[in-house]
């Protein structure tokens, strides 16, 4: 019998070279998986002023799961303050870098509903689409993601039928519409293409800054936790000169306050005021476990003027 004696320097290669094959076989394999979860599980992030105490949400995830019966319906909010387009435009904002590409994102603020308004969907250059009414809820990402095309709802057969409700767009036009791109339907086919330049948008209030400070404004209270939200940057804000646990001189509503500029609420006790950087990236106002904007008596959209920190 002979014996073939590959040697001591080619076994090793031969190993590693056979492994890392079915390594990329099987990463391969992995990522056609994902693809085909992703496909078979469309997603739509859904977001409207309706609330949850009637029927009127349950309706339209109906007509979205009679037609795309896989899609994964994840509810953003339906509690945005009845017609504040301003708010479902900064929940869209807030909420859209956290989902991937090609998420469906349908937003049903309308207090135009009926009228000569234009339903749409936008394509943003993040690749996620944006089924709503054309009344500026899609101002904030549009500054942020840009826009790669837009178009205009007008195929009837994407649609619940031809006889559409005047008060209803929610469910006769948006919810199917959003469906039928979860599907996998060709979005060119939901009508013609409309100049981004034209769409609508609304005014969205921005800080300034200034000689003796940043001037802005309370644009949302938090949830249930009545903190207040403003539309001051962290960036901005660093340039005034204060530092963790100094005392923060602001004017709030036309009145001053002094607070300290903290990490988080813990940090101060029980019931006590602190100015902190949210989430979001954004100054925000709050007391230790209760509702500031309630004990304060203050709502949007008052003004916020917090004054350069004092120099030695």
């Amino acid at each position: 019998m002979t014996t073939i004696n590959f040697g001591r320097s080619t076994r090793p290669h031969c190993l590693i070279l056979a492994l890392l094959i079915l390594s990329l076989l099987g990463l391969q394999s992995l990522v056609a998986a994902q693809e085909t979860v992703d496909k078979s599980h469309p997603l739509i992030v859904f977001m409207t002023d309706y609330g949850t105490v009637d029927d009127s949400v349950a309706i339209c995830k109906g007509v979205m799961y009679s037609t795309a019966p896989d899609a994964r319906i994840v509810d953003l909010t339906h509690d945005v303050k009845p017609y504040s387009i301003e708010d479902g435009a900064r929940f869209l904002y807030g909420a859209a870098p956290y989902f991937p590409a090609g998420t469906v994102f349908l937003a049903v603020i309308d207090p135009g509903v009926g009228s000569a308004r234009r339903g749409l969907v936008v394509k943003s250059k993040r690749k996620q689409y944006f089924v709503l009414p054309d009344n500026g809820l899609i101002t904030q990402v549009e500054e942020r993601d840009g826009i790669e095309a837009v178009r205009e709802i007008t195929n009837v057969a994407w649609m619940l039928g031809r006889k559409l409700s005047t008060t209803f767009h929610g469910r006769d036009v948006f919810s199917p519409v959003a469906a039928h791109l979860a599907l996998g339907g060709e979005w060119t086919q939901v009508g013609p293409q409309v100049p981004a330049e034209n769409l609508h948008r609304v005014k969205i209030s921005s800080a300034k800054s200034g000689s003796r400070g940043i001037t802005g404004h309370v644009v949302a209270v938090d949830g249930p936790f009545g903190n207040l939200v403003t539309d001051i940057a962290a960036e901005d804000f660093q340039k005034v000169g204060y530092k963790h646990r100094d005392e923060v001189s602001i004017q709030l509503n036309g009145k001053p306050m002094s607070l300290p500029f903290m990490r988080t609420f813990s940090d101060v006790a029980f019931g006590k005021p602190l100015l902190y950087v949210d989430s979001r990236g954004r100054i925000a106002l709050a007391l230790n476990r209760q509702n500031f904007a309630q004990k304060y008596h203050l709502s949007p959209t008052v003004t916020i003027i917090i004054h350069k920190a004092a120099t030695d």
